[in-house]
Parts: C-alpha cells; sequence; structure tokens
C-alpha cells in the first residue's frame, strides 16, 4: 500500500525519546575585581619630595599591608554583593516578562474565539472593500491571496485535523493507491519513469515553434537534464542505493512548478504577487540608509547600498519571526509536503524548505540539535540545498539589477525538490537517519533565547550585520584573486598571441562549460557568452555573474530572451568556490565533531548544487516559448 500522509497539519515533530540528548551551557560567575583607587600609591615619588619612609606613611594614614588586604576583601564582597544584585534584578525582570506574557496567554486562551470571529470579520471587510471599489485600478487576485490565506489560517485553528486528512486518506486509497496495489512491485518504478519522461514530452514538445525557441531547441533541453541524470548515477556513491521515489518525485514536482509559473497565467500571478512583495518589503531597508546618510545615496545601484542593508534588515525580521513562533509554523507546514511527497528524513525537509527563505547557513541553525547526529547522506543534502538556491536577503540586490523577479522567486522553488533529487543521486542514504519520520523545528536554545521581540530584532540586527561583513570581505578577496589569477593568465596569454580578447579565467570555462551551455538548449550564438557566465558563478559568485548578465555592454547586450532566460535559471544559486567556506564554516561551529564529515562531503554538495540549479535552467528551456 502506497503510504498516505501521516504529519499533521497541526505540525509537532516525534515524541521526546525520537530527539538527541540536549546539551547543557552553564555559566560562570563573574569574581569581582577592586577598581584601582586614584592618586598615588606607597612609595611613589611627588614632584620635589623625598620618599617616605615607612613609618612616616603609616603616620600620615597611608595604607599598611594589612588595612590594604582588608581593603581588597571588602572590595571583594562589595563587588559579589553587586554582582548578585544585577543577577536578581536580571532575575525578577525575566520573572516580570514571563508573568505578562502568562498573563496575556491566559487571556488569549480565554477570548480566543471572540478574538478570531473579530480579525477574520475586519479581513472580510477589507476584502469587499477593496473588491467593490479598487477592482478595477487594483486587481482582485492579491487581495483575495490574502483573505483566502487568513481566512484557512483560523480555520485551522479550529478545525480538527482529521477532518481533513480522513477525507484525504479515503480519496487517496481509493484512488491512487488502489492503482498502486493493483500494479506489481517491479514495475512501479519504470512506470513511473515512463510517466515523468512522458510529462515531460507533451509539456515540451506540443507548443508551436516561436522564434529560437523550437522543438529541437526544448528537444535539447530535455537531452540535457537525462543527461545530468544519467552522469549522477554513473558517478553515484551507490547507485544500488538510490531511492528512486525520491529521484522521480523531486523531478516531477520540479517540472510541475516550472509549468504553474510559466504556462499558466495565475501561476505567473502567484510568483508576481510574491516577488512584488518580496521587493517592496526588503526595499524598506532604504529608509534605514536615507536616515544614516541622505535621500540620494539609497537611489544608487552600488552592491554596497542596494543589497547590503535589505541583507541586514532582512535577517533581522526572520529572528524576530522565529522568536514569535512564526517561522517554525511556516517551515513545518511547508516540510510536510516534501517530507511525505518525496520520503526524505525530517531534517533534510526543513532545511530544503527553508532555504531559500533564510539562506543556506542560517537554515542549518534550524536543526541545530540534530546536526551532530546527522548521516552523511543528510549532511550532503543540507549543503546541496544551500548550493542549490538563493536567500531571500540577497534578492532585492538581483531585482535592482533589472533581473526577472518571477523568475528569481520560481528558481528558489523549483530548487528545493530539484536539490533533493539531485544529492539523493549523488549521495543515497546507507545509514539510519534520526529524524526519519518526523518534523521537528526546535526552539532557541535557552541561552541564546532573546528575552523579548525588541531584543530579538536587536540580536538580528546584530547578526545581519555580521553577515553582511562576511558577504563584503568575501566578495572583495575573491573578486581581488580572480584579478589577479586573470592579470596572470593574460600575461602568459600574451607571449602565446591571445589578446582578443585576453586569456582569463572566465574564458578558459567559457570553453570548458561550453557543452554544458549547449546542453542546455541555448541558442548557438549565445554559448560561449552563458558557458563563460556559469564559470563566472562558480569561481566568483552569483552576484557576478547577475551584473555581468544585466549590463548594457556587449555581449551580453544582444543575448536573446531565450539565453538569458536559461543563464539566469542556471546563475541563480550559491553554488560557488565562497559558498563551499561558508557552509564547511557554519556547520563545524555547530558540530564541531563532525567537522571531517562535513568537509569530506563538501565538495561532491557543491557539485550536486551546481548540478541542480542547471536541471532548472534545463526545465526552463523545456518550457519556454516566448
Amino acid at each position: 500500500m502506497h503510504p498516505a500522509p501521516t504529519a499533521s497539519p497541526g505540525g509537532g515533530g516525534g515524541d521526546d525519546h525520537d530527539h538527541p540528548p540536549g546539551t547543557d551551557f552553564t555559566s560562570e560567575k563573574r569574581g569581582g575585581r577592586p577598581l584601582p583607587e586614584s592618586g598615588m600609591g606607597a612609595g611613589e615619588l611627588e614632584v620635589g619630595h623625598a620618599p617616605l619612609s615607612k613609618a612616616d606613611e603609616m603616620m600620615m594614614g597611608r595604607s599598611s599591608p594589612a588595612k590594604d588586604a582588608a581593603d581588597a576583601a571588602d572590595a571583594t564582597v562589595a563587588a559579589d554583593a553587586s554582582d548578585l544584585e544585577v543577577g536578581t534584578n536580571q532575575t525578577d525582570s525575566m520573572r516580570n516578562s514571563k508573568g505578562k506574557r502568562a498573563k496575556w496567554t491566559r487571556f488569549y486562551k480565554r477570548y480566543r474565539l471572540p478574538v478570531h470571529v473579530v480579525v477574520w470579520m475586519l479581513f472580510t471587510a477589507w476584502w469587499i472593500v477593496g473588491l467593490v471599489f479598487q477592482r478595477d485600478r487594483l486587481g482582485w487576485l492579491k487581495p483575495f491571496l490574502v483573505y483566502l490565506a487568513i481566512t484557512i489560517r483560523i480555520v485551522t485553528l479550529w478545525l480538527p485535523a482529521a477532518a481533513v486528512m480522513v477525507p484525504l486518506r479515503f480519496i487517496w486509497g481509493h484512488t491512487v493507491a488502489r492503482v498502486y496495489d493493483l500494479t506489481p512491485t517491479r514495475l512501479h518504478q519504470p512506470l513511473a519513469a515512463l510517466l515523468t519522461v512522458g510529462v515531460f514530452l507533451v509539456g515540451s514538445m506540443i507548443p508551436d515553434d516561436a522564434g529560437e525557441n523550437t522543438r529541437a531547441s526544448r528537444a535539447v533541453s530535455l537531452f540535457g537534464l537525462l543527461l545530468m541524470i544519467a552522469l549522477l548515477t554513473a558517478t553515484s556513491r551507490d547507485w544500488r542505493k538510490i531511492p528512486w521515489h525520491t529521484v522521480i518525485g523531486g523531478m516531477l514536482t520540479q517540472f510541475v512548478v516550472a509549468v504553474f509559473v510559466l504556462k499558466t497565467s495565475v501561476g505567473y500571478d502567484i510568483f508576481a504577487f510574491i516577488s512584488e512583495m518580496a521587493r517592496t518589503l526588503l526595499g524598506f531597508a532604504r529608509e534605514g540608509l536615507a536616515f544614516l546618510t541622505d535621500d540620494e545615496v539609497p537611489t544608487r545601484t552600488w552592491f554596497l547600498i542596494s543589497v547590503i542593508p535589505a541583507i541586514i534588515f532582512f535577517i533581522s525580521l526572520v529572528q524576530l519571526l522565529y522568536h514569535c513562533g512564526f517561522l517554525q509554523w511556516f517551515i513545518q507546514k511547508f516540510a510536510v509536503f516534501f517530507f511525505w511527497s518525496l520520503r526524505v528524513s525530517g531534517a533534510e525537509a526543513v532545511v530544503a524548505t527553508a532555504t531559500p527563505f533564510i539562506g543556506q547557513g542560517e537554515s542549518a541553525m534550524l536543526i541545530k540539535p540534530f546536526v551532530p547526529y546527522l548521516t552523511l547522506s543528510e549532511i550532503h543534502q543540507v549543503m546541496t540545498c544551500g548550493f542549490a538556491t538563493i536567500a531571500g536577503s540577497v534578492l532585492v540586490g538581483y531585482i535592482s539589477l533589472g533581473l526577472d523577479a518571477q523568475v528569481l522567486v520560481s528558481s528558489c522553488v523549483m530548487s528545493i525538490p530539484a536539490s533533493i533529487a539531485v544529492s539523493k543521486l549523488r549521495y543515497p542514504e546507507t545509514e539510519e537517519s534520526l529524524t526519519k519520520g518526523s518534523i521537528t523545528v526546535p526552539d532557541d536554545d535557552e541561552d541564546d533565547k532573546a528575552s523579548n521581540a525588541i531584543h530579538a530584532f536587536a540580536n538580528g540586527a546584530w547578526f545581519g550585520l555580521k553577515v553582511a561583513g562576511m558577504i563584503l570581505a568575501t566578495l572583495l578577496c575573491i573578486i581581488s584573486f580572480v584579478a589577479l589569477i586573470n592579470g596572470i593568465l593574460g600575461w602568459v596569454g600574451r607571449y602565446l598571441g591571445i589578446h582578443d580578447p585576453p586569456l582569463t579565467l572566465q574564458l578558459i570555462l567559457g570553453y570548458i562549460l561550453y557543452p554544458v551551455a549547449w546542453c542546455l538548449g541555448v541558442p548557438n550564438k549565445d554559448l560561449l557568452v552563458v558557458a563563460e557566465l556559469i564559470g563566472m558563478k562558480i569561481i566568483t559568485n552569483e552576484y557576478v555573474a547577475f551584473k555581468s548578465l544585466s549590463s548594457s555592454a556587449e555581449p551580453y547586450v544582444s543575448m536573446s530572451a531565450r539565453s538569458k532566460l536559461i543563464a539566469t535559471y542556471a546563475c541563480c544559486g550559491f553554488g560557488n568556490i565562497g559558498s563551499l567556506g561558508t557552509q564547511i564554516g557554519v556547520l563545524s561551529q555547530i558540530a564541531p565533531g563532525r567537522a571531517g564529515d562535513v568537509s569530506r562531503v563538501a565538495l561532491s554538495a557543491l557539485f550536486a548544487g551546481v548540478l541542480s540549479t542547471l536541471t532548472s535552467a534545463s526545465v526552463a528551456g523545456m518550457l519556454y516559448t516566448g
């Protein structure tokens, strides 16, 4: 029997015994230390006077050794008492904060029904007024999506999970599962693979030719996708252990998301709405930058100005949402789908879902208690997810370059199932996972947990500043190092007669990746350009590649729309050398005992992450018709 979904929409993970033992953090009490007294000490010289004898010092009231020891002891006791008083005040403050929180919790539990009714009525009135008076000017889809999301959330707070899951299980058991049971077991995977290939063929071959978007070019994109799957299978750590259900389900989900975005007006409008909201949200960071500088500075397109403030603001906002519990709830509900449909562990589902929203390093923090116990395949999966997509914090920087926001957002979503499928092809599971069968997003450690929302927001701002500083330093060093290599290569190339264009690392990688660009379905005239962009993204980062892609200089300005679309998908990921160091550092900090395992699978995960973004580019090439 094909398993039906068992994870409750209400969230929650496994039982307590499923969780690894927590780590106890203890803090030592600071010892008091007397401050030095002002003035000259015993035996010091005054200008124009000779040193005083010990008797004279005692006669004049200066300190004796016994008196010094007594004063030091008194100062130590006073400092300890001061520390105790500070600790007591902090404890009282925390107790008062918890008391207020408990009071509001009791009030909410007592009056939650009228509160929910009032909130729903207010949003209903807002939606009706907008539908009646603003429909022609602002449209109906965006407010309807907001109203629908709020309504569903309020209903699920009161509707038992069984009321939804029992009918779904019944329908599933009498339709898909019935057909699944009637099919011989040995034919399950071959039929699923044939069905997936059939869906690919129908989706890519039925549309008519339109300019460079011919059936032949779409067939090349399909061939490239199948070739990458074959390459991953041939280089798999253990091809006999490959979970083909996960691979086929991931590829099919990736294709369905692409069809929804590129082929349906509703899907396009929904992702346009999401990208517009993301652009608006991250754009609020300009207000803070304008306050710190002036109104002219935020209008500049410098990376330091257009991207870094948005990164700091977004990370601070994420910390606030995490403190309030909203982010855990959202990620947990979203992860249920991948947990059930692709049969991955709870830790893998959480990280894969969270990475496009909060980034490659931060997503691993969501499963911090489980990282020391991850299997090698799970570590590989966690790192692959980080390399395969970008984070919402840098999205505004790419949008500000003039790139298609819908393409960027859809690429992030498509990379979730793609990274799972590619990682399991490359590094299948051969061990028993601790989080198999459960989804848990743990809260912050008690020592790290903010006392209130303002504290969480401030902590996020400081953490965002550190992340932004790391990004700046990494970019500065990597780009400078690549320039150094290009300078050496250019000098050597001049003596070989290579000067127009000069010999550079990008040019070398462009020729190496030339077949890769062809397999993606790029038109012939843009093959070398797209290959250079992919190489640029791998050795530097995706921002450098995107900046070149969006520039008004040749040869980028004359690229076809199909080439730009495929290049955008192919470069939309953190799969580069700099991110390799970032992920190794973050995971090694979380679990120092697993640093060797992290380093062992890092290069394989980078390879899998790059191929994940390339599969998204192939799927986009299969579906794009102009």
